[in-house]
């Protein structure tokens, strides 16, 4: 058995927007660490109390189409439904499919204090490969 990543994800530089580098040991953890790095760029999860449970899924053709659909349904609960998230536990994620239960409340401004304001996620330099420790994703946000 492998051992478990430590670092679940990294922000990159980029000149106009943001991005992100995220680990896991399975696609599952990756897409629950991607997620968590996405909403970690809006908010500090931290803040958010986990006190109701949010089924979120997502459908694509390929890994690199269903990680852009995933995050883009987890900005959607995040900025339109106004959902703080605190954790992601990805239940399937396979190259067509991802179904998480997430763990947050509804956004409150005075205790979840927005960082960066998200407005979608991007193809640009989009990458989603597995390697020997794991899988590796790298994602850019339009900020």
């Amino acid at each position: 058995m492998r051992e478990r990543l430590a670092v679940m994800y990294e922000l990159l530089e980029h000149p106009a927007d943001i991005g992100f580098r995220a680990f896991g040991g399975t696609l599952a953890e990756l897409f629950a660490n991607a997620a968590l790095a996405l909403v970690a760029i809006g908010t500090d999860p931290d803040e958010v109390q986990p006190a109701e449970r949010y089924e979120l899924s997502a459908e694509g053709s390929d890994r690199e189409s269903l990680l852009v659909n995933w995050l883009s349904e987890v900005l959607y609960w995040f900025d339109g439904r106004r959902i703080a998230f605190r954790e992601f536990h990805v239940e399937l994620a396979e190259p067509a499919a991802v179904r998480a239960t997430a763990l947050g409340e509804p956004r409150d401004p005075a205790r979840h204090h927005t960082r960066l304001i998200v407005k979608a996620v991007t193809w640009h330099q989009l990458r989603v490969v597995q390697t020997e420790d794991g899988w590796i994703c790298e994602v850019y946000l339009d900020i």
